[in-house]
């Protein structure tokens, strides 16, 4: 989305170094993928192509993120900070950030505080993990049976655990509702991705309502 775009390099800062701080986002999830760097030739490699580039300070050369291994970084939409010395990247990443230990983020290490009010990061997480588990079928997975069902029987399911949340709320029992929901929105999750619908298309359907 970013391809053909003019890049006017006057607009940042680059430190002493000639280098710019880039924060990478998820751009279904809004996970923090990764802190990297672009230099003058990253920068304009990036909005060139559409997809990320970055310099590396080990290496001293800049690099498409993933080229060895086949994985990419397609930059959506990009935000420069208002003292335009950082750059914040929202990517649709294929791959992981980090081959080597595998992990889609760089940051899967919680060091600190409660995680109960993700809000819809868990979706964009929930999405990948079933993704993945209809790519890759488990036994004994009951999101690998309920794909192995088809649609009709997911379908069947996101009706009953509906007709559940309305009655755990009829019982006004907090704990009730906050399991029937979760419930209900994991089923939708994998009725989405039976049907190929991303979590994106369905933010976007809401934000043409919200106008």
């Amino acid at each position: 989305m970013m391809k053909d775009t003019k890049l006017d390099l006057t607009k940042f800062k680059f430190d002493k170094e000639g280098l710019l701080p880039v924060v990478v986002q998820d751009y279904e999830s809004g996970e923090v993928l990764m802190l990297v760097y672009m230099n003058e030739l990253a920068l304009t490699q990036t909005f060139e192509t559409g997809y990320a580039h970055y310099y590396s300070r080990s290496k001293k050369v800049v690099a498409k993120f993933g080229e060895k291994l086949g994985n990419t970084q397609k930059v959506m939409v990009a935000f420069l900070d208002h003292d335009s010395d950082t750059l914040l990247l929202k990517v649709k990443q294929k791959g992981m950030s980090d081959p080597e230990r595998n992990t889609f983020t760089c940051f899967p290490e919680q060091l600190q505080g409660a995680y109960n009010e993700i809000g819809g990061e868990m979706f964009g997480r929930l999405q990948r993990i079933i993704a993945d588990c209809k790519k890759n079928p488990e036994t004994g997975s009951y999101t690998s049976f309920l794909f192995v069902r088809g649609v009709d029987r997911i379908g069947k399911k996101v009706g009953e655990e509906a007709v559940e949340l309305v009655i755990a709320s009829k019982n006004s029992e907090k704990a009730g509702i906050v399991n029937e929901a979760a419930d209900l929105l994991y089923h939708v999750m994998v009725l989405l991705n039976a049907t190929d619908v991303k979590l994106s298309e369905v933010c976007a359907e809401l934000c043409k309502r919200n106008r």
